[in-house]
């Protein structure tokens, strides 16, 4: 046959076409769906956890408002009252943080489970803080404060970095440590006013009966997601033994730095929040109920602000270099020190708490790019333990011996400036905050080389 007669070539069936197209449309609305399903899901999360972390420190912060009062009623000195507001919470908290981190690090294990025992935990033992009548007691229900939040943080820090993208993590994990600050303003203000009413034992229930309830319906607030049935199989480095992830997490020098620096902002920051407390009662004569409103205010309106404005300034300069991830706290502390020290040396209350508040922005600024750095530094199996490894030190040396050592120091000063005591031991203090600047200037100096890009 002729070319005229060829048979032409079969043409591609139109509707299989249009099949393929619509199939790729489809995949492409799923993942776009999933994606916004997973980002619904972090936000959902992340408000979650900073409510649980707000109840964290509104347990832990209560005492510190309430230890004038405690002080008079159970009649304890300068020193216990530092036992009781640091080493006696800082001591179980810390030493049982790391082999519960370890548990979280699992990847069976639930750490939304594992979050919500702590909290019912350290909520209940808050209400037994109010049932106290002796120093001992008290001592005995603030240890039992101290191993409920054990099982807290370096849960949710886990989780939150598990689901956060990594160029977001240092804003997410701040968002987490907007608790601190809100946790310290409820904590400061519900005690003090609870207490001017009436008295501060209902002022302990008052605020830790709320967590219980928040314990129980956790679990049917958010899922871990990462939870598998037992026969799947383990995710690659999930046999991480625990010598393992102590090499992983001190395998840098990057690592000593941050925790030197992290360390020390706590020190200082424990041992100033108790005994600036004391002294705008003692020097500045204002009422239990006045300071906790007050100072409640000052002190955790800048840790909100210093929290987000860290993490956020870490995001956005730490995509340019990952220095910068640590400028703002760095700068920050060394601009904040001598601001600091005039707040504490001027007799005005208002103009101190003023100068108060401006560094303490500053100071807040450290949590949401140092916990960011730290797990960058380390494989996800390894970041529960990494964080609890950072808040035993931070909670061992900043709560433990912060208030502690305050107290001793300031006994010691009494017999030569007596009630002024406290404001001399918060001069040094305020010029002492230069030293942590220093640590994270220099663990900034080795992110660009040792972060890890997960």
């Amino acid at each position: 046959m002729g070319a005229a007669g060829a048979i032409p070539p079969p043409h591609p069936r139109p509707w299989r076409r249009e099949r393929k197209v619509d199939e790729t449309n489809q995949v492409a609305t799923a993942a776009a769906a999933a994606e916004v399903r997973n980002r619904s899901g972090a936000r959902t999360m992340l408000w979650i956890l900073l409510l649980v972390y707000i109840f964290n420190f509104l347990d832990r912060q209560i005492v510190n408002i309430l230890a004038e009062p405690i002080a008079r009623d159970l009649s304890l000195s300068d020193t216990q009252i530092g036992l009781m507001t640091g080493l006696a919470f800082a001591l179980f908290y810390t030493v049982l943080g790391i082999p519960i981190a370890r548990f979280a690090d699992r990847p069976t294990t639930n750490r939304v489970g594992l979050i919500s025992i702590s909290l019912a935990t350290w909520a209940g033992m808050t209400v037994l803080c109010g049932m106290a009548h002796n120093f001992i007691q008290l001592l005995l229900a603030r240890i039992g404060v101290g191993i409920g939040e054990a099982g807290c943080t370096p849960a949710a820090h886990s989780l939150i970095s598990s689901t956060v993208e990594p160029s977001k993590r240092s804003s997410a994990i701040a968002f987490y440590g907007l608790g601190i600050p809100i946790g310290t303003l409820f904590g400061l203000a519900i005690g003090g006013f609870a207490n001017d009413l009436w008295g501060w034992r209902f002022a302990f229930m008052l605020v830790g009966a709320p967590g219980i309830l928040m314990a129980m319906a956790l679990p049917f607030l958010i899922r871990d997601e990462r939870r598998r049935p037992a026969a799947a199989p383990p995710a690659p480095g999930a046999d991480l033994t625990v010598v393992g992830a102590l090499r992983e997490v001190f395998g840098t020098r990057t690592f000593l730095h941050l925790a030197i620096g992290a360390s020390f902002t706590a020190f200082l920051t424990y041992g100033k929040n108790v005994w600036a407390l004391i002294l705008f009662q003692r020097s500045h004569g204002l009422s239990v109920g006045e300071t906790g409103l007050l100072l409640g205010i000052a002190i955790g309106a800048a840790g909100i602000v210093g929290t987000w404005l860290g993490g956020y300034m870490a995001d956005r300069f730490g995509r340019v270099d990952k220095r910068h991830m640590l400028t703002t706290p760095v700068i920050g502390m060394a601009l904040g020190a001598p601001i600091l020290f005039l707040g504490y040396w001027i007799d005005e209350w208002h103009i101190a708490l003023v100068l108060i508040f401006i560094p303490t922005v500053f100071n807040a600024s450290y949590y949401g790019p140092t916990f960011a750095c730290l797990h960058g530094l380390v494989r996800p199996e390894a970041r529960a333990m990494a964080s609890a490894i950072l808040l035993f030190m931070q909670n061992l040396v900043g709560l433990g011996l912060g208030p502690l050592l305050f107290g001793i120091l300031s006994e010691m000063l009494k017999p030569a400036v007596g009630a002024e005591s406290v404001r001399y031991v918060l001069y040094g203090a305020a010029w002492l905050g230069l030293i942590p600047a220093f640590f994270l200037w220099r663990a900034s100096l080795r992110l660009n080389s040792e972060l890890k890009s997960g």
